[in-house]
């Protein structure tokens, strides 16, 4: 190797690769993806309120500010992901800090559900679902939630909360539920 590195070729091909390596490592981009619209909550039949989810009980809470919005935050359970993605959406920042918040210096534990749409192999849905769950998880553990606080699992298109082969259904089985357990 090191008769290679005295010829001043070899060297410049070296470090052209290095330095390309580097700027690959560094400067890509993610690319840009189309956001989606958060599902709508709704009744059957009802209106749809931006920034409205349900939380299993047909009750909607919006987001806000102060205490309100902090237990609005909570309230929402319900993380949805764009298709075969497992970032969080900005929109649901919040919710993660408002769950954050309520666990930092508590015992209580959650588990979070990932889920995905139908589409793809039964494998690859469990995978995504998983990684879904572990994203909310980093997430509250960067607010200060403990490792033994959270539980995560993986049911990938087994559990859908909406029946149907269209964007509408596919787009409210993309999802993290948080499920507090104590």
């Amino acid at each position: 190797m090191v008769g290679v590195l005295e010829k001043p070729e070899m060297r410049h091909a070296l470090l052209l690769t290095m330095l390309s390596v580097m700027l690959l490592l560094m400067g890509c981009p993610k690319r840009d993806a189309v956001k989606e619209a958060p599902p709508a909550a709704t009744e059957e039949g009802g209106a749809t309120t931006p920034g409205l989810e349900t939380n299993g009980v047909g009750q909607g809470t919006a987001t806000g500010a102060g205490a309100a919005g902090e237990q609005a935050g909570i309230n929402v359970r319900i993380i949805y992901f764009d298709f075969d993605n497992a970032d969080i959406r900005p929109e649901y920042r919040d919710t993660i800090a408002a769950h954050a918040r309520r666990l930092s210096g508590t015992t209580q534990r959650l588990r979070l559900e990932g889920h995905t749409d139908e589409r793809g192999s039964r494998e690859y849905n469990i995978g995504l679902g998983e990684r879904r769950a572990q994203a909310v998880r980093r997430a509250l553990m960067l607010l200060g939630v403990s490792d033994p606080q959270i539980a995560t699992v993986s049911y990938g298109e087994e559990r859908p909360a909406v029946q149907g082969s269209d964007e509408e259904a596919w787009a409210k089985n993309r999802r993290v539920e948080i499920v507090y357990i104590q």
